[in-house]
């Protein structure tokens, strides 16, 4: 079967379906994925075809914006520019559409033009619930109906990005005019299935979700099986007691200096030996006790870590809770502030630190409190238990021979 995966965003948007895709090819199917070009190195190094999608993320605030209302305004500017060309990725021989959460609405009309059948493969959970408020939000628990009633209104937020991009993408694919929110009330009333790649043990399925939305569990990015850390990474993991490892991924960015002084200030209140994940902020610093690192793969570092201190972004949460490594996370805008409070609800990690409120005095006292109360090891060591029992890659598999074979799941 030829699967064309659509996803685009930062890297913890489209890293995961490098390894889902490595899955499918390994299974027999030719696989593509359609990202933007920032990530075309990380597509190919997995085996996979590239395809083209307009836009980067990085040209439209990045990891910089924070403002929830400076965030829409950057994400419909991504967006319009992402639909664009978004017809342009799909081959006429693509046989299965498997699109992301930010993909999905745009990739829902190029399904109903071609008539090729499609599959949600989502990082994040966007259906209202009960059980908690929409991930974007940020915000605390608000009853089960209030909660309810916000996740509708942030679909209908979430349509709003998309409106000028689905009104030039149905013209140019020869479609009667469809609103976003009408096309999203389609794929609902007709149970679309969509499969979420985050574990149960973080984000157990929702009550109340329809039929079609499932939990399967995470999809890891792909990394060479046979692949070593640096020879320097090594040296300073072998020389002494593990480090706490500090990095924000692709958010922060022009922040480093400011951070790099909290964070080694920090470490040295607090005793440990650290790593500096340079990140798009620009983290740095020197030092015995201090090592700053590029990009490295996450399921080779980080179950040598005592503590990850991070953004709380989907696949950083994911990977450290894997590993077994409790965290301090510093979350910073979209869903970060969510997968936190997951990760703290586990016992997991200690209280968010917000990221405006980020002090070297704060981050010390996290960092001692996680590294002297072994309960938040042992959660995570529970959690990381659960995860090895899941097969997400698996499952989306499953479904697409479903799809292959013509029977409904």
């Amino acid at each position: 079967m030829r699967i064309l995966i659509a996803a685009a965003g930062s890297r913890g948007d489209v890293a995961p379906y490098t390894g889902l895709g490595a899955e499918l090819r390994r299974a027999g199917h030719d696989v593509a994925v359609a990202t933007t070009d920032a990530f075309a190195p990380l597509v190919r190094d997995a085996g996979l075809a590239f395809r083209s999608l307009p836009a980067d993320p990085r040209t439209h605030g990045g990891g910089g914006v924070t403002r929830k209302r400076d965030l829409m305004r950057t994400a419909t500017a991504f967006i319009t520019e992402l639909g664009q060309g978004f017809a342009d990725a799909m081959a006429d021989d693509t046989d299965l559409l498997l699109l992301s959460t930010t993909t999905a609405p745009l990739g829902w009309h190029l399904a109903e033009a071609t008539g090729t059948p499609s599959l949600g493969v989502y990082l994040q959970p966007t259906a209202p619930t009960g059980d908690f408020p929409p991930v974007v939000t940020g915000s605390r628990s608000l009853g089960r109906p209030a909660n309810r009633l916000a996740g509708r209104f942030a679909l209908r937020m979430a349509d709003r990005v998309y409106e000028q991009a689905v009104v030039e993408l149905r013209r140019r694919l020869q479609l009667p005019p469809l609103s976003p929110s009408a096309a999203r009330r389609r794929q609902e009333r007709a149970n679309w299935p969509v499969l979420h790649g985050f574990s149960t043990a973080l984000v157990p399925r929702p009550s109340g979700w329809r039929s079609g939305l499932e939990v399967v569990g995470n999809w890891w990015p792909r990394h060479d099986a046979a692949g070593r850390l640096p020879a320097d990474l090594e040296d300073f993991l072998r020389a002494g007691p593990r480090p706490v490892l500090i990095g924000f991924g692709s958010m922060a960015a022009d922040d480093g200096e400011r951070l790099s002084e909290i964070a080694v200030r920090a470490l040295r209140r607090a005793g440990l030996r650290g790593i500096l994940q340079a990140g798009s902020a620009g983290l740095a610093a020197d030092g015995d006790d201090v090592l700053t690192i590029g990009d490295v793969p996450h399921a080779l570092l980080f179950p040598r870590l005592a503590v990850v201190v991070h953004h709380a972004g989907a696949g950083t949460s994911a990977a450290a809770l894997r590993a077994g490594v409790p965290a301090v996370t510093v979350p910073v805008t979209a869903d970060q502030p969510f997968w936190a409070g997951r990760l703290a609800a586990l016992g997991a990690a200690t209280d968010p630190i917000p990221f405006r409120c980020l002090t070297a005095e704060r981050l010390a006292d996290s960092l001692r409190r996680v590294v002297r109360q072994q309960t938040y090891a042992r959660a995570a060591a529970k959690a990381a238990r659960h995860m090895a029992t899941e097969d997400g890659a698996g499952q989306v598999l499953k479904a697409v021979q479903q799809s292959a074979s013509g029977c409904p799941r």
